[in-house]
């Protein structure tokens, strides 16, 4: 402005630093100003980037409803001077938002330099002891104020000044009490992002298990068969690009998107192609599939594929059963089973991809092995009712299905 004008730039500065004393215009001119003079060095003004910002927009849109009470109340109080002053300081506040989220950052830089002194912020943007006590204070006031516009209410004076009085008492508890308030936010903010990371992380941890290291380990097993090695290989840089680039989660089951008696079928099918061993599977009922029983899918997968490995046994019997209430998922062979307390904590096939993924998503899971007695393994995830069909005459039809498993299955 000064070089367009042709005089100091101290001038300018002086001129405005009087208005904005004088008037709370001057804080809205020097604020409008600053949004759409552009810079010496030829960049555009922030005006040009801040209207492509929706959210910027819709920040500002929030102090409308803010302007608007405080019209009224100025209004009702025939309080002339607060709704001279309303208009200034929402255009003030709508430009600052618009400046601070689109500016540059040379500029937000400049701005926390001068501005923090003067809010009485220190140099890590914390505020300082003095700033705190003049809040306060100002709080105090405020409360104070309001308790007297209250009590001296008579029938004489306007009948909306009580609620002046209630406004400068909720201020006034906003100035002590909303840091404090704030900050505790702020804590169960991050608590909870924490609290997510930490089971997305776990999450990410059983499907690479369930995906990438079971692969990696077939292919040790099969070493000496490069056909089959190249196949493994080819099939699980499929499944990592599709998950990586595509957002399909690894794991049988959770790209079907249809019922769960389909994903018990190609559950079956893959641990059949991968492992060599025959997989007997009886399921009883049908429902849609969501995320919980996505999960209960991920798990018994990986209970099948276990037994597969590990268990020598020829078959593995598979049993699931849909319920109104919730769905069971049943894997059981008779081989050579193992003691569950002397699995070491670093496999986390069990603990994991098991139990932990059963947990996450509030299911239960119960594996139950002997040494020369086999493995059976019991998942239960809660359903939700609306979400499918239940099978008529569920727990007969599944007591004469699981019989007729078990009487099938080797001895």
């Amino acid at each position: 402005m000064a070089r367009r004008i042709g005089i100091d730039p101290i001038i300018i500065r002086g001129a405005l630093i009087v208005f904005a004393l004088v008037a709370a215009t001057g804080v809205a001119v020097y604020a409008v100003a600053w949004l759409v003079i552009p810079r010496d060095d030829g960049t555009p003004n922030i005006l040009s980037k801040a209207i492509k910002d929706r959210k910027g927009l819709t920040g500002a849109l929030a102090f409308v409803p803010a302007l608007v009470v405080v019209l009224l109340l100025a209004n009702a109080l025939r309080a002339g001077w607060l709704s001279s002053i309303a208009w200034p300081i929402f255009i003030a506040a709508v430009s600052l938002l618009l400046i601070w989220r689109n500016a540059p950052d040379d500029e937000l830089a400049l701005v926390r330099h001068v501005a923090g002194p003067i809010l009485g912020l220190d140099f890590e943007g914390r505020p300082s002891k003095v700033s705190v006590i003049v809040r306060d204070l100002a709080g105090v006031g405020c409360v104070l104020g309001g308790v007297v516009l209250l009590v001296d209410s008579n029938p004489h004076q306007s009948v909306l000044r009580p609620l002046g009085g209630v406004l400068l008492v909720i201020i006034g508890f906003l100035l002590v009490f909303g840091p404090w308030w704030l900050s505790i936010a702020a804590d169960f903010v991050a608590e909870r992002q924490a609290r997510e990371f930490a089971e997305e992380r776990v999450d990410m941890a059983a499907r690479l298990h369930d995906s990438v290291l079971q692969t990696l380990a077939l292919i040790q097993r099969r070493a000496d068969d490069p056909q089959t090695v190249r196949q493994l290989a080819r099939a699980q840089e499929r499944d990592l690009r599709a998950w990586l680039f595509d957002g399909r989660k690894p794991s049988a089951g959770n790209e079907t998107g249809g019922t769960i008696a389909e994903a018990v079928q190609l559950l079956v099918g893959e641990v059949e192609h991968l492992h060599g061993v025959r997989v007997e599977a009886i399921t009883v009922g049908d429902c849609p599939l969501d995320d919980g029983l996505t999960a209960l899918l991920a798990a018994g997968r990986e209970a099948v594929v276990n037994a597969a490995k590990w268990s020598g046994a020829e078959v593995v019997s598979v049993f699931v059963e849909v319920e109104p209430q919730s769905v069971s998922f049943y894997v059981r062979d008779r081989g050579r089973g193992f003691d569950v307390d002397t699995v070491p904590a670093d496999r986390r096939g069990m603990s994991e991809s098991i139990r932990g993924r059963m947990d996450r998503h509030g299911g239960t899971a119960t594996i139950d092995s002997r040494p020369g007695e086999g493995t059976e393994v019991t998942l239960e995830m809660p359903r939700n009712q609306r979400n499918g069909r239940s099978p008529r005459n569920g727990r007969a039809r599944a007591r004469g299905a699981r019989e007729a498993r078990e009487a099938r299955a080797p001895q």
